[in-house]
């Protein structure tokens, strides 16, 4: 995936794909760099997906997604992941009312339209697991009754390089849960130049509004977006190359599980909001390109072997993409 959205022409009327990929310009005014993760973020909102976002502390994943839930106008809610957080602290709870004798519901943090999950990998698997439901079905279940969670709903979970101490690897069936895995790098020496020169300025990362971010979009503009993407034309050739893909993944000897089926689905979803971004109602072989890397490379585990010999699930993926013949 390159590092910057698509652009419409600047003359045109204000549209839904005009709002959203003005989020990239308007998160641009508190977080510098990161251009890639932002439009993974703007791709998992048309798709209705999760993303995880990985990089060392200090690479304003925080940031990110409070000026995004800013920019967007929609409420968000952060949850600090720690090795005694439980379940229900997430979801909520039936809290006993001494007024009346009664139980009733205390919705947990996760009702919200975008969840920021901090450090999800410093809490147990037990903790992790709790967000299932609510990523998979936007529910949650407590005591037999299913309540549904608002819409649009996001779960944008960072994480530290699993290397990190104190950190708990993700299972598999949650991993599968995200649809983009997005890595946050280091910024380069001129863009950690630009962070100190705005903080020499007075930038205050816990005042967006006095950064000048304000919302350029709104659930309104996803609505239509999603509406519209869906009515993408997409060929049996464009289908059979996504399928072609994950099938070599099975297939690779440095490979113990390749993608699931799932991960075939999610390719199809964010190549299609691709395409929509570029202003364009067909599928190419380089939308399915672009994003291949984040949409597939936590979906599938690396032989123990190969991972000792340095090969890394980016470097299987981008084999899988040169060995893989696309239509033309």
């Amino acid at each position: 995936m390159t590092d910057q959205l698509y652009k419409t022409d600047p003359g045109q009327t204000r549209d839904a794909r005009t709002a959203l990929t003005g989020l990239r310009d308007e998160i641009g005014k508190a977080v510098v760099g990161q251009d890639a993760a932002v439009t993974g973020l703007v791709v998992a909102l048309l798709c209705g997906g999760h993303v995880l976002l990985e990089g060392v502390p200090g690479v304003a994943k925080t940031l990110l997604v409070r000026t995004l839930a800013t920019a967007l106008d929609v409420e968000t809610k952060r949850i600090q992941f720690t090795p005694d957080l439980m379940p229900g602290d997430v979801t909520g709870s039936l809290v006993y009312d001494t007024r009346t004798a009664e139980f009733s519901f205390q919705p947990g943090p996760v009702f919200t339209n975008l969840l920021l999950a901090d450090e999800i990998n410093r809490t147990p698997p037990k903790t992790q697991a709790a967000l299932l439901e609510a990523m998979e079905e936007k529910q949650v279940t407590v005591d037999g009754e299913p309540r549904k969670l608002p819409e649009p709903f996001l779960v944008a979970a960072t994480q530290n390089p699993v290397e990190y101490e104190g950190t708990y690897p993700l299972p598999e069936a949650q991993l599968d849960r995200f649809l983009l895995k997005l890595i946050l790098p280091l910024p380069t020496r001129e863009q950690e130049f630009q962070v100190l020169a705005r903080h020499a300025g007075g930038f205050d990362p816990r005042d967006l509004a006095a950064a000048g971010v304000r919302p350029v979009a709104g659930p309104a503009d996803l609505a239509t977006a999603r509406a519209e993407i869906r009515a993408l034309t997409v060929s049996p050739e464009i289908l059979a190359y996504i399928v072609d893909l994950v099938r070599a993944t099975r297939q690779s000897p440095s490979l113990a599980m390749g993608v699931s089926p799932r991960g075939a689905t999610a390719l199809l979803n964010t190549s299609r909001a691709w395409a929509w971004l570029a202003g364009r109602d067909y599928v190419t072989p380089d939308d399915v390109k672009a994003l291949a890397l984040p949409t597939l490379r936590h979906r599938i585990q690396l032989r123990p072997e190969a991972e000792m010999e340095g090969t890394t699930a980016d470097s299987v993926i981008q084999a899988v993409l040169a060995q893989t013949p696309a239509p033309r």
